[in-house]
Order: C-alpha cells, then structure tokens, then sequence
C-alpha cells in the first residue's frame, strides 16, 4: 500500500542515504524511472529494488533510500506516491467544521431536557470517560511536563468554558445569533496564533480572513437585526476562551497526535466537570426526553471529542491560521442545520453569503507566508 509524503517524514529511520560514487560506493545501475511530485523526485531502482527520495536543496549526488516497508508496489516499476485522505490536513479540518456545525442545534436539543449547567457538566464528564478509554486502550504516556500548560488552556477553553458559556447563551439566544461566535472564532484563532508563534501572515491572507469573518459577523447579525442582547457577552467570553484553546491546541498537534490533544484536555477538564455536574443536579430538573439524550450523547462524543480529534489533527497538518479559516463556513452550515432541524427560517442571503466565504477559504488556502 502506497503511504502519503508525510508519513516518510514522520519517521526519520525511514530515510536512509544512498551510497553514491563520492562516497566510494558505486551507485547500482540499471532502468531508474522517476516521477516528480511538486519539488520532490522518488525514483525507482529496478536494479536493486529500492525507492529512492531527492531531495530539495540537498547534495544533488546523494538520494535517500524509502525502507522497503514505507513504500511498495507490485503492479509497476514506476513509484506512485498518493495522499491517503486521512492524511489530508484540509479535508480533516473540514470534516471537523462539519461535525461542529451540529454543536449548537444538539445543544438546543440538550436543553430540552437539561438545564445549561448539568448539560455542560455532563457533556464534560461523558466526554472524558470516552477520551479517557480511548487513552488506556492505546497504552498512551502521560503528557510531558512542559506540555500541561499548553493542555490546561485547551482544558479550560474548548472543555469548560466554550460548552458552558454557548449554552448559557442559547437560553435567550437563537441558533443562528449565536453563530456569530463562530464567524469571527477563525480571525481571533489566527490572532491569537500569530501573537503566540510571532509569525507573519501576507496581507493577502489577512484581507481575505477580514473579509470572511466581516461577512459572516454582518450576515449572522443582520439575521437578528443588528441588536445586542445579554447573551453576547456569554458569546463574546466563549470567543476567547475558545480562540486560545484552539491556537493551543494546534501548536500542540505540531508534535502531539491532535487526538491526543484533545483526550488529554477533556481528561483534565472531568474534575471540573463532575463537580459542576453534581451541584447542578439538585438545582435544575432533569427529563430524559429522546430528544434531549440524542442531543447530549451527539455533543459528548462528537462536539466535546470526535470532532476535536479531526479539527485537531487536520491543524497539525496544514497550521493553525490556515485551518481556522475553514471554519468560516461553520456558520452558514449551522444555520442550514437550524432549519432542517429546528424549524427556523432560512434567510435568503445565505447563498450570497456562502460564495463569499466560500471565495474567501479559497484565497486563504492558496495564500503563502511572505
């Protein structure tokens, strides 16, 4: 099975120098066919059987050999390599803009049958028992010293305080109102990552995010006519918090597994959790309604977890800014979701507004580092 660029370079051991005349060996001779992906060429060595990487800016007398295990074909002489879809940075940021999307319709759902406290107590706590088997079942160190602060803001962003302020806010806020946090989550995200890492971004970049999120902003306000309500402030918390737990965790995802990332975080965010979830009990009445169990497991395992996972993962792969812009089309999904699911009415600007951000994750995609 052909395995994706990145996972040869994940493992260094799968890298070994081909002996060349300089050296004193000579090179095996024979057919060498070669393809070229972008600035890499992977020749194949009939002769002695073996892949053969060049790479850029190297000594062009030297290759590098790809271990038998890392590469194989047994229909042709000429290598293929293939990006396996799970390997794509892109379409697993976008598949965990997807799963959040349904976030605050299974929210509403939730509340159907639990107060905003217990919702987000026990979300936490159910997430947590998940993420924590999936940890034990994959034998998992324990997270390094130096990387519990980094776990501790996406513990207390993306696992206590985003679940708990959104829900609060969709209490008096519609489903399409308090979009508006995620329509301007992707510009705070990428802020907040450039700050941490000190890197700058084209002005290109910075106009076409602008303009999504400015887009998204007016669309999602205009649905409510412009007017601010109490549950923008919980809105404008969730933001933040959210916004640094992300950048956060996307650092981390650089040399932790995303899923990683996220398990270790809701792992550390149970205590609150569990506490939260045990005074909350008593306080507010409790109805196991259909509708508000399906809410609730869809929020514990797939918005506080599974999705994390992707969006996580898919950061680590192509950078925290770029991926963040995806997230602009969360919005306009979430909206879609409000209608089919919740019964509210879907405005007419919405496919306008969708070619726009759609034109606006284009240009941010293509967008290179000055």
């Amino acid at each position: 099975m052909a395995q994706s660029v990145l996972d040869v370079f994940d493992n260094p051991l799968a890298l070994t120098p081909k002996a060349s005349p300089e050296d004193g060996h000579p090179q095996n001779s024979g057919t060498t066919h070669s393809e070229a992906i972008n600035e890499l060429t992977v020749h194949h060595d009939a002769s002695a059987g073996a892949y053969l990487l060049d790479l850029p800016h190297q000594n062009p007398t030297k290759s590098y050999e790809l271990l038998p295990y890392v590469m194989s074909t047994d229909r042709s002489a000429i290598a293929s390599l293939r990006v396996p879809l799970l390997s794509n940075g892109t379409f697993l940021a976008a598949l965990g803009v997807l799963s959040f999307s349904f976030s605050f319709p299974g929210t509403m759902w939730a509340l159907d049958g639990f107060g905003p406290w217990s919702a987000t107590g026990f979300r936490g706590v159910l997430a947590a028992l998940i993420a924590l088997s999936v940890l034990l079942v994959k034998q998992t160190p324990l997270p390094t010293r130096a990387d519990l602060p980094a776990l501790a803001i996406v513990a207390a962003g993306c696992a206590i305080g985003f679940p708990l302020l959104t829900t609060l806010a969709l209490q008096t806020s519609s489903t399409a109102h308090s979009a508006v946090v995620i329509g301007a989550l992707p510009m705070a995200t990428a802020t907040i990552s450039a700050i941490l890492t000190r890197r700058h971004f084209s002005k290109m970049f910075w106009a076409a995010a602008g303009t999504g999120a400015v887009t998204v902003i007016v669309f999602t306000l205009s649905q409510n006519h412009g007017q601010p309500t109490v549950a923008d402030l919980y809105l404008f918390g969730a933001l933040l918090v959210c916004a640094a737990g992300y950048a956060e965790g996307g650092r981390l995802s650089a040399h932790m597994p995303g899923w990683r990332v996220i398990a270790w975080g809701v792992v550390l965010a149970a205590p609150v959790n569990l506490i939260v979830s045990v005074l909350a009990l008593p306080q507010e009445p409790v109805h196991f309604t259909a509708k508000a169990l399906v809410g609730l497991t869809y929020i514990a395992a797939i918005s506080q977890f599974g999705a994390f996972v992707l969006w996580y993962q898919g950061m680590g792969l192509i950078g925290v800014a770029k991926a963040s812009q995806l997230q602009l089309a969360q919005p306009l999904f979430t909206l879609v979701w409000a209608v089919l699911l919740l019964g509210e009415r879907f405005s007419p600007a919405v496919p306008f507004t969708t070619v726009v951000v759609l034109a606006c994750i284009v240009v941010t995609q293509r967008a290179r580092l000055p």
